[in-house]
């Protein structure tokens, strides 16, 4: 397939930035990475569709929205290991999705890991959903996350299943983490062509994550819960991003479930290709996320 210039200068800038390096650090260093964090958004854009920023459990959200009647709510749960983010490129995704949807959207700042385990980190997601029943009806909410908001998103899916709660109309993934143990051993053969990601690095950030809790615990590894009854998904993957060989069996446990659900593969892309800035084929995936939240 060919690529765009935007393409090769995307890798160039994610080569230049050392981001590989970052994770293929054990112990991953966390306080490096975070970084890169932006909890206050800039930009003449957000001063003016910030509706409020509010508390719920641990966690902060920022609403954010042109249509503060909007009745279509976008729960949007960030990637960053576990131990980082939102990123300038979460917030500008979100901003694209307020833009062209005229939903509201929420950002959600969770807690992270080390600091905080994945039994507290669900229990604020879990606040979070249920605070947004109390004001939308569950099929005017919309759920995405990236990596590890990809997990967040699963793993909640899968407890609202499991507790009979009113589920989301669609569940939007891009690159999710399925498995925190890393063990498929097709990973490995990933890494080597893997920019940003490496097993050693991502591996060492679950640990933090989990505390006490196995890695394979559906809580922090959604591939070992049950994928029946899920709303219609939709799934991002990336061929060059060792989170692909996990994706490709949630993808099989989908088929035999017979759930609604698509695919959409980014060839020689890597790890959370929608989001990333510059980039065309970038543009063109989120494009497509937009498109299917206004289905």
């Amino acid at each position: 397939m060919k690529h765009s210039l935007t393409y090769y200068i995307t890798l160039l800038v994610i080569k230049l930035k050392g981001l590989k390096k970052n994770f293929s650090e054990d112990p991953i260093d966390y306080l490096k990475i975070r970084k890169e964090d932006v909890h206050e958004p800039k930009g003449r854009f957000f001063k003016e569709n910030q509706l409020r920023k509010f508390n719920i459990s641990n966690s902060t959200i920022t609403e954010i929205g042109q249509n503060k009647n909007s009745e279509q709510l976008v729960i949007f749960l960030h990637g960053g290991a576990f131990i980082s983010g939102p990123t300038e490129h979460h917030w500008n995704a979100l901003m694209e999705i307020a833009k062209q949807t005229q939903f509201k959207v929420w950002m959600c700042d969770y807690p992270k890991a080390p600091e905080n385990h994945i039994s507290a980190i669900s229990e604020n997601i879990d606040s979070i959903y249920e605070t947004a029943l109390s004001s939308y009806k569950s099929e005017n909410i919309f759920l995405i996350g990236d990596s590890v908001g990809g997990t967040l998103v699963t793993t909640l899916t899968q407890r609202l299943i499991k507790n009979k709660i009113d589920l989301p109309r669609k569940v939007i993934l891009i690159c999710p983490v399925m498995d925190a143990s890393m063990s498929n051993p097709e990973i490995k053969l990933i890494d080597a062509s893997d920019p940003i990601l490496s097993r050693k690095g991502v591996l060492s950030a679950k640990k933090m994550c989990a505390g006490t809790t196995d890695l394979k615990n559906e809580l922090i590894s959604p591939l070992y819960g049950s994928f029946d009854k899920f709303p219609e998904t939709i799934i991002f993957i990336a061929e060059n991003d060792i989170t692909l060989p996990d994706q490709k069996k949630v993808v099989q446990k989908m088929k035999e479930t017979k759930i609604k659900f698509e695919i959409v593969v980014g060839e020689d892309m890597p790890h959370i290709w929608p989001f990333l800035p510059v980039m065309k084929e970038a543009k063109t995936a989120l494009n497509d996320i937009i498109q299917y939240l206004k289905k």
